[in-house]
């Protein structure tokens, strides 16, 4: 007996930004198609012509090669089910629709916008479907119409009573009434097919097997069914996704935070973390595992993993996610990351890149957090004194007034300024002053960062701020200490 292979596609539309539903459903399609050894296809669904964005499509495959999900078919690359493109597919509906008319199973529909509109004006408040005015003409009528070159629409002949039930991978057995289904068009007045009919019949002539969409297209389903039956074709494995929502229970959307792909890159986080929290939308390992790369997850995936309840995108999570990728990542990979948030910040060259990436690798989590993090370096920020003052490392104002001047002729009386230099030099005052490590450090980092969080400690901070600057630095803050050494002295 002959084994069918899997196959999956992709098939968006290029209306704007790959957002995050989007993307879960690229990536479900593509480990259903790995994880069962069959093929990912790309086609690209622009029957829409309205709605199409100039390098929409570019989008699409830039996102798709960013997060790795490589497809065996499409319109770059070719295939036997090519043309992969639903616009230079044209051609080909037309004549499954006008079949289905010569069958019975579809008509002619003339009514014009107007009158369609004004079924809706007649109930304000209402949804208000198509009342089948066309479905019964009598065949001269329809002939007389098409000789006359009035403009008309083909739709589907549906069933007006009974009911329709179709089987999901996730959410099981679902049935709607046919009484609840509209005659729906199946190929528009400029001869352009409906999304529905479109998909249908490239999905046949493509052979694909497993179809994967979000639950909101539940009810469309249906309506691809009784078309499927009314070809006479095999009916493809459906799986539906469930909804992503917000933490506030509400649908996802811009309110909420950055919702695509490539506005996620923007804020900082990387494509295999993106990746590995959507992956999570909905879908939950065996072994509640959650850190995956690419192929891992193609190995573990499986549909009956799926959950039915809608999942929460959670940005905090996410963070997470790419703090640990942050964390993994190669120490040069990610000093060439960094590069053009610190360059935004110091401009070029940027100082010390090796250590700030060794100070930044373990403390950030995105890279849009960097340029704050760093800006204390460029800028001198104001402080109050109080700031000396800490009770862990038995620091204060006074303490500091007392120490900064000998830090200050040590470090002034460097030949080198090297990260070893600075630190045997201060690590010596501490041991000639009979002071713990903390009641030094303390103190110079306060005065050259004027913050009590930074990343890396003081030793590092001179480093990147150089001699020049550091030196500046403790000048200014033993000039704002004065009053307190001058006081003490009259003491």
């Amino acid at each position: 007996m002959e084994t069918t292979v899997v196959r999956t596609r992709y098939a968006p539309s290029p209306t704007g930004m790959m957002h995050i539903g989007n993307l879960r459903t690229a990536l479900y399609e593509y480990l259903i198609a790995r994880s069962l050894g069959g093929r990912f296809i790309l086609r690209i669904e622009d029957t829409d012509q309205e709605r199409l964005v100039d390098g929409a499509v570019e989008t699409i495959y830039k996102t798709l090669r960013a997060v790795g999900l490589s497809h065996d078919e499409g319109p770059d690359i070719g295939g036997q089910y090519g043309p992969y493109v639903q616009s230079e597919r044209r051609h080909l509906y037309r004549p499954y629709a006008e079949q289905l008319v010569r069958e019975g199973k579809a008509y002619y529909c003339f009514c014009t916008r107007e009158r369609l509109e004004q079924l809706k004006a007649a109930a304000p408040g209402e949804v208000v479907g198509y009342d089948r005015h066309c479905r019964d003409l009598a065949p001269g009528e329809v002939q007389r119409l098409l000789d006359e070159g009035t403009a008309c629409v083909i739709r589907q002949k549906m069933p007006l009573s009974g009911s329709t039930t179709f089987q999901d991978a996730v959410y099981g057995a679902i049935t709607v009434e046919n009484s609840e289904l509209e005659d729906q068009v199946l190929l528009k007045s400029d001869g352009f097919p409906t999304y529905n009919f479109a998909n249908v019949v490239d999905d046949h002539l493509m052979a694909i097997t497993h179809v994967v969409r979000g639950s909101e297209y539940l009810s469309s389903t249906p309506k691809y069914n009784l078309l499927y039956d009314a070809f006479g074709w095999q009916v493809p494995t459906y799986v539906h996704l469930p909804l992503i929502i917000g933490k506030d229970g509400r649908k996802l959307s811009k309110r909420h935070g950055a919702t695509s792909f490539e506005a996620l890159v923007q804020e900082g986080y990387l494509p295999e973390a993106i990746i590995n929290a959507i992956a999570l939308l909905g879908w939950c390992p065996k072994d509640n595992r959650e850190i995956f790369t690419l192929d891992e997850l193609c190995a573990a995936f499986s549909v009956d993993g799926i959950s039915k309840s809608p999942s929460v995108f959670d940005y905090d999570k996410l963070a997470w996610f790419n703090g640990e990728y942050i964390r993994a990542m190669p120490a040069g990979r990610f000093q060439d990351w960094i590069r053009p948030a610190l360059a935004q910040v110091f401009g070029e060259p940027v100082p010390e890149p090796a250590l700030l990436a060794e100070l930044l690798q373990p403390r950030v989590s995105r890279l849009a957090e960097i340029p704050e993090m760093v800006r204390f370096l460029t800028v001198r920020q104001r402080y109050e004194l109080d700031l000396f003052s800490n009770k862990k490392n038995k620091a204060s104002p006074e303490s500091a007034a007392r120490l900064l001047p000998l830090l200050y002729d040590a470090l002034a009386s460097l030949d080198s300024w090297t990260r070893q230099a600075v630190h045997d030099t201060v690590m010596a005052l501490a041991a000639e002053q009979g002071l713990k490590t903390g009641q030094v450090m303390w103190p110079l980092r306060i005065a050259l960062s004027g913050q009590a969080i930074t990343p890396g400690g003081a030793i590092e901070i001179a480093v990147v701020l150089g001699r020049d600057e550091s030196l500046a630095r403790l000048r200014i803050a033993l000039d704002r200490l004065s009053d307190i050494i001058a006081e003490k002295g009259e003491a």
